[in-house]
């Protein structure tokens, strides 16, 4: 807490804003004076915070009082020192600090997505691995509409004009937005997000952006606050940044693709490449076969929300499979072409939309299992792979849900409690949305049924 409070003082704080990611991945907290805050070192807040779904709806009562006491008593936050980051937007100088989830006996909360990836994170450490990761995380930048019932617009570039047909790659179809981009890589470097390229994407003013390697936890916490900082720097540019998986209609869905390798804590050797050569390991190919096995156990991970299926359409980019193949976008698990230390996994399957420590967590732990327990993937893809889904790839909300609550394996790894209270979370949006009738049924029922 002494460093923290060095900090606060070295930048002058006078406000500060304590959270943790929920399971949806939005931020849930307190707002303290930097007074009261460094006076209480941490604060409470209800358990049921993190059985919340993205529409703010709990899940079902006797669901929710089996998983947490049924008095919905407190759980304990507690700061953490790495995880302190200034708030260029804000008016009056101030921070937010990431805290974790604990119980009032001090254990670690189960259901906390930071915690989950702890835990996996810690089952490499057991094993004398570190896992290495790469987030890169599409979005798009849309005109503001108050009205849910009107499609979603390009924004006005510096050009006064919108932009027309599919701009891959474009540089001046970056530079249409210099503004906000400065901003955002300014506001990112203020807070230490590492972040690299810029590009822009396929669809109408989309954009990806890639994080430089790291440590997995870093990297979550760095998107979990970029995504904040997009948002922020596009509402001062008088625009929408969105992370949703699929928000136009006709345009390419957003990913959060993951780039991982696995390093040798002694040698520091990437042990998917056989003594640092080109050629693989038994243990990259035990990788390969373990996310092969178990992602459609893990799908809501990757794919949490009604609207992130609607990325996997065979006649996109998205990939609808899991097989595998040397510098195949076509696929759900790209392997670059590169050996030695660079030798690594891409996992195409996430949507921007989904928590990112829970994404993070999923395909770590996928790999991990495949490890341990020595599976063989399939063999490699050749050519084109959008007509070739994978049988067992879970492609609705409603098979994801089914499949990763009876998990026995993820279960083992994860905890009932996680999963259990995940997948409820999942179910209560999923049941909510079924509720709002939409402009296509509108559209072609009304009168024609």
């Amino acid at each position: 807490m002494d460093n923290i409070i060095a900090w606060l003082n070295k930048n002058n704080i006078e406000e500060v804003q304590c959270l943790t990611g929920d399971q949806n991945g939005i931020s849930r907290g307190k707002i303290f004076p930097v007074d009261k805050f460094i006076e209480d070192k941490g604060f409470r807040i209800a358990e049921g915070i993190l059985l919340q779904a993205t529409c703010g709806d709990l899940i079902d009562d006797k669901k929710l009082f089996s998983i947490i006491d049924p008095g919905d008593i407190d759980m304990v936050l507690k700061p953490d020192p790495n995880c302190c980051y200034v708030l260029p937007w804000t008016r009056k100088p101030s921070a937010m600090i990431i805290h974790d989830c604990f119980d009032q006996k001090d254990n670690v909360v189960t259901l906390s997505p930071r915690n989950v990836l702890k835990k996996v994170i810690q089952l490499y450490k057991d094993k004398g691995w570190q896992a290495i990761v790469a987030p890169e995380m599409e979005l798009y930048f849309t005109q503001t509409c108050t009205d849910p019932n009107q499609d979603l617009q390009p924004p006005i570039g510096r050009s006064g004009r919108t932009e027309a047909g599919r701009q891959s790659f474009g540089i001046d179809a970056i530079t249409e937005f210099e503004p906000l981009i400065n901003d955002i890589y300014d506001w990112s470097a203020q807070q230490n997000l590492d972040i690299d390229v810029v590009v822009h994407e396929e669809g109408a003013a989309q954009f990806e952006f890639n994080f430089n390697h790291g440590d997995p936890l870093s990297l979550a916490d760095q998107v979990f606050v970029f995504k904040r900082t997009v948002k922020e720097a596009a509402i001062k540019h008088g625009c929408t940044a969105t992370f949703m998986a699929k928000p136009i209609s006709g345009q390419p869905g957003s990913a959060m693709h993951i780039h991982q390798s696995i390093v040798d804590i002694n040698s520091g050797e990437n042990i998917f490449s056989h003594n640092g050569s080109n050629e693989t390991t038994a243990l990259f190919n035990h990788y390969l076969g373990g996310l092969q096995q178990y992602i459609p156990e893990v799908m809501p991970m990757f794919a949490p929300n009604v609207n992130s299926y609607r990325r996997f359409i065979a006649k996109q980019a998205t990939p609808v499979n899991i097989h595998w193949g040397v510098e195949n976008r076509t696929v759900g698990l790209r392997v670059p072409d590169a050996g030695g230390q660079a030798r690594r996994v891409e996992n195409r399957l996430p949507g921007s939309d989904a928590n990112p420590y829970l994404a993070i967590a999923a395909t770590l732990l996928c790999g991990y299992i495949g490890m341990v327990e020595q599976l063989e993937p399939e063999a490699e893809t050749i050519g084109k792979a959008n007509h070739k889904p994978s049988a067992d790839l879970p492609l609705n909300i409603d098979l994801a849900i089914e499949k990763m609550a009876s998990s026995e394996v993820i279960k083992k790894y994860l905890g009932d409690v996680f999963v259990e209270g995940f997948t409820e979370t999942r179910l209560a949006d999923y049941e909510n949305y079924k509720d709002v009738i939409s402009a296509w049924e509108r559209h072609y029922l009304l009168n024609a049924v």
